[in-house]
C-alpha cells in the first residue's frame, strides 16, 4: 500500500477538470448495501478566500471555458495552437467510446462494478477511465486513488443532468449517458449506441515518444466551444483494503486515472492543430469535450472526440 500511495503522490497534480467548484454535501447516514450508494448534490460554493495563492486552477479553467463558450479561437498553453488552412471534407471516423467509472474503495457496492469495468478496459473500441471519489473515505478507509477533483467532476455531470444526487458506482458514457450500478449488458448497449452515433468532430494524432501533434476539425461546425483534455492513468493496480465496508477484500482495478489536465480551448468551428508533450510512462488519452453553461461554472457536456496517445 505504501508503494501505491507513493505512485499516486508523484503523478497527480495540476488538476483542471469540469465542475471543479467545490460543493457542500453531508455524508449519508444510512446505506442500502445491496444498491448503489448515493449522496446529495448541493449548489456550488465559492472557494474560501486564501485557499489558493495567486490565480487558482479553478480560475484558470473557468477563464479558458468562458473564452471557449464565447466563441474565441482556442489557445494552447505553452505550445501554440495553429488554425489549419482548410477543414477535412471526409466524415470523421468513429473513434473509441469514452466510459468513465466513478467508484470508491470505501463503497461496498463498487467491487462488482470494478470487476466488470476491467473487462471493458481491455476492449480496443473503449477508452475506460476509472475515477475514484473521496466522499466514502469517512467510513474508515481512505481510498489512495481518490481525488476531490473527481468528486467535483461527477457533481458537474449531475448538475448538467439537473440531478441532485450522485451515486457510486456510476458510469458516464461519452459524457451523455449515465448508468447506475454495474449492469454489463446495459453498458454494452450504451457503448453500441454511441458507436452508431455519427461524429461531427474529427481528431488526428501523430507523433511518438512523448511528442504529439493533435489536429481537430468539425463538419458541421459545433454550436459551442470545447475543451481539449489530456488524461493519464495507471493500467492496473491491486489493493488490499484493510478497513471500512470492504475490509479484508483484495480488489483489482483497471485504468485508474492519476491526472486530468485541460490543455487547450477550441471554438468548435476552426480547424486547429497543436502540440502536446507527455512525460512519464503512464498511458495517456486526449479527450475533446463540449462545455455546457452552468450557474457558477461551465459543466461537462458530450464528448466530441477522443483518442489514445501511444
Amino acid at each position: 500500500m505504501t508503494r501505491v500511495c507513493a505512485i499516486i503522490g508523484a503523478t497527480v497534480g495540476g488538476w483542471l477538470v469540469f465542475g471543479l467548484l467545490p460543493g457542500i454535501w453531508q455524508p449519508a447516514t444510512a446505506q442500502d448495501l445491496s444498491a448503489p450508494s448515493v449522496v446529495p448534490v448541493e449548489q456550488p460554493a465559492v472557494p474560501p478566500a486564501g485557499e489558493m495563492t495567486g490565480q487558482s486552477l479553478i480560475e484558470h479553467l473557468n477563464h479558458a471555458l468562458d473564452k471557449a463558450l464565447s466563441g474565441s479561437v482556442g489557445a494552447v498553453t505553452g505550445s501554440g495552437a495553429m488554425p489549419l488552412v482548410a477543414s477535412r471534407k471526409a466524415r470523421p471516423a468513429r473513434g473509441p467510446v469514452v466510459v468513465e467509472l466513478f467508484t470508491s474503495q470505501g463503497c461496498s457496492s463498487c467491487p462488482p462494478a470494478d470487476e466488470m469495468f476491467a473487462r471493458f478496459a481491455a476492449r480496443p473500441d473503449v477508452i475506460a477511465l476509472s475515477l475514484h471519489v473521496d466522499y466514502w473515505d469517512y467510513l474508515g478507509w481512505e481510498d489512495p486513488f481518490a481525488q476531490p477533483a473527481f468528486t467535483q467532476r461527477q457533481k458537474g455531470y449531475a448538475r448538467a443532468a439537473k440531478s441532485r444526487s450522485i451515486y457510486t458506482p456510476q458510469m458516464i458514457v461519452e459524457g451523455r449517458q449515465s448508468l447506475i450500478g454495474g449492469d454489463e449488458t446495459a453498458l454494452d448497449m450504451m457503448v453500441r449506441e454511441e458507436k452508431g452515433r455519427q461524429k461531427a468532430v474529427s481528431i488526428s494524432v501523430s507523433g511518438s515518444d512523448g511528442q504529439y501533434q493533435i489536429e481537430l476539425s468539425a463538419d458541421p461546425p459545433q454550436p459551442q466551444g470545447a475543451i481539449v483534455q489530456i488524461v493519464r492513468y495507471m493500467p492496473a493496480a491491486r489493493v488490499e483494503i484493510l478497513r471500512g465496508e470492504n475490509a479484508g477484500m483484495v480488489v483489482n482495478y483497471a485504468n485508474v486515472v492519476t491526472a486530468w489536465h485541460a490543455v487547450a480551448e477550441w471554438d468548435g468551428r476552426t480547424a486547429t492543430r497543436f502540440n502536446a508533450k507527455i512525460e512519464g510512462d503512464d498511458p495517456a488519452v486526449v479527450i475533446v469535450q463540449s462545455a455546457v453553461p452552468g450557474k457558477s461554472a461551465p459543466l461537462p457536456g458530450p464528448i466530441l472526440a477522443a483518442e489514445r496517445l501511444n
